[in-house]
């Protein structure tokens, strides 16, 4: 018997559709139910590396872990990564498929509808219920031509779709209301419902509302989340994340450049209540301050990013801080940036064959390839006067760097490549710490250690962020089991699966 499935769509990006697949996953996870993440096409620089050899977006990795399921290709069969405002790479069942602007990509959808409709396919065939996340929204009617990410997918495989909409933006009963009318007939009959995401207040406040929606549209309001603070949870692009700093300690200063990817490598450090960490973008440039830790995060155009950090002045700021003794770490591109040159032979990150001189401090010099690195990494971390503590991470890159071996201090151990001195280094005077491997500062005990080598021996408080994300699962899927109403989702699944036979 093929699985039940239940597609989310939202009114406009950000509308919290990722979180409530997520809860939902969760929810039937807890009540038996064989069930899996969807997401048929994703358009993100944030990346996961899968069990089974290739790449998805984060927010899915994080709905498999609500589901109970290691990460696989399967469940986002087509990511969209930016390399510039025109164009993107485009991952195809987790491997680097063509560089595509978005006119070719228009032509290309049919191809990559193919992968999409595999993978939900094999995934019906494995599970009882596959819950599906659209894209953006499916009102933007100028994507509606060859349409995968939403009512395209969903007419395809005739599913029902739940509609969520972000009440603290404003016009919710407009959002939901403009939403419907934009879509075709076919498509407002497989809306079976609504969920208005981040209320606060008294909810008595919006019985009027609701009854009118209910009353112009013919469909249930299914349920009315509260606005949750204090999660930790995997985003597809935003940076925003809300501390609680108690007794700083360290002060850490990242650019954020405009091809900035994977950068959910610093949530962990962002939930340490002793850790001020600070974004800065362009129009907070060039007010650096003092910091105890600059990070240089990936790029997925590091050579554009690479100029755009010389524009804003951080070549001068990171050189004034290191001659304070200040520490830097490069993750991934960030590494390649503060190498001494980035080769690009094959155009990977633009149209010419360029080459450009990196920052100069580190022994290390780059080069573009056609393949990129996907791999799942275990190691031990050995920082200098500190014990030796397990690391895990995982590579994802397209570049090989050459390093000069006599000239750096290696500090991570790679249990599957002895001899990958890109898993982790020193520089020789001990203040630039750079490494290949993202998800570093995930392992608890590997974060306190980079801490104490950015603060010059201080001891911090351990925070287990792995923990504060299932704990943040939890109360998702909490909150949704107290307020969906899933009689009234019961019954609306059932009378549309009945108008299908």
């Amino acid at each position: 018997m093929k699985a039940i499935t239940i597609m989310v769509q939202g009114t406009t990006s950000d509308a919290g559709k990722s979180t409530l697949v997520c809860a939902m996953g969760r929810v039937f996870q807890r009540q038996g139910l064989k069930v899996a993440p969807f997401k048929p096409q994703n358009m993100a620089l944030n990346s996961a590396v899968t069990s089974d050899g290739g790449e998805i977006g984060r927010a899915q990795a994080l709905q498999a872990q609500a589901c109970g399921l290691e990460p696989i290709t399967d469940f986002n069969p087509v990511l969209l990564k930016p390399s510039s405002d025109i164009g993107c790479q485009v991952v195809i069942n987790g491997k680097v498929a063509a560089q595509l602007d978005a006119k070719n990509y228009h032509e290309y959808k049919p191809t990559a509808m193919k992968a999409v409709l595999s993978a939900h396919s094999r995934l019906e065939q494995q599970f009882e219920v596959v819950v599906v996340e659209g894209a953006g929204s499916p009102a933007e009617i100028n994507l509606r031509d060859r349409d995968i990410a939403n009512m395209g997918f969903a007419e395809a495989v005739d599913c029902p779709v739940i509609l969520i909409a972000d009440i603290d933006r404003g016009g919710v009963f407009a959002h939901l209301t403009g939403t419907l009318a934009c879509l075709s007939q076919s498509e407002q009959d497989r809306v079976i419902g609504f969920v208005i995401n981040r209320f606060r207040g008294d909810r008595s406040l919006l019985t009027s509302g609701n009854d009118w929606l209910e009353q112009q549209t013919g469909k249930p309001v299914l349920a009315v989340m509260p606005y949750l603070q204090g999660l930790y949870l995997d985003s597809e692009d935003s940076v925003a994340i809300e501390q609680q700093l108690i007794n700083e300690k360290l002060k850490v200063l990242v650019p954020v450049y405009p091809r900035i990817s994977n950068h959910n490598d610093l949530d962990a450090l962002r939930a340490h209540p002793q850790v001020d960490v600070e974004l800065i973008g362009p129009a907070l440039s060039p007010r650096f301050g003092a910091a105890d830790l600059i990070i240089l995060m990936g790029s997925k155009n590091t050579q554009a990013d690479l100029a755009w950090l010389r524009e804003q002045g951080w070549d001068k700021a990171i050189a004034k801080h290191l001659r304070y003794g200040g520490k830097v770490m490069g993750i991934c591109g960030g590494l390649q940036m503060l190498g001494q040159l980035i080769n690009d032979p094959h155009a990977i990150e633009s149209s010419a064959k360029l080459s450009s001189h990196a920052f100069g401090y580190l022994p290390i010099q780059t080069t573009l390839t056609k393949d990129k690195q996907l791999t799942l990494k275990q190691g031990m971390l050995t920082l200098p006067n500190q014990s030796s503590v397990p690391i895990s991470g995982y590579e994802i890159h397209a570049g090989v760097s050459v390093i000069d071996e006599a000239a750096v201090i290696s500090v991570v151990t790679d249990q599957q490549d002895l001899h990958n001195l890109g898993a982790g280094f020193l520089s020789a005077d001990q203040q630039i710490f750079a490494s290949y491997w993202h998800g570093l500062m995930d392992t608890p005990l590997a974060l306190n250690a980079i801490l104490a080598w950015a603060s010059d021996g201080d001891t911090f408080e351990l925070v287990d962020y792995q923990a504060l994300r299932e704990q943040s699962i939890d109360v998702l899927a909490d909150s949704l089991e107290q307020e969906f109403d899933w009689q009234t989702y019961d019954a609306a699944l059932a009378a549309f699966h009945r108008l299908r036979k």
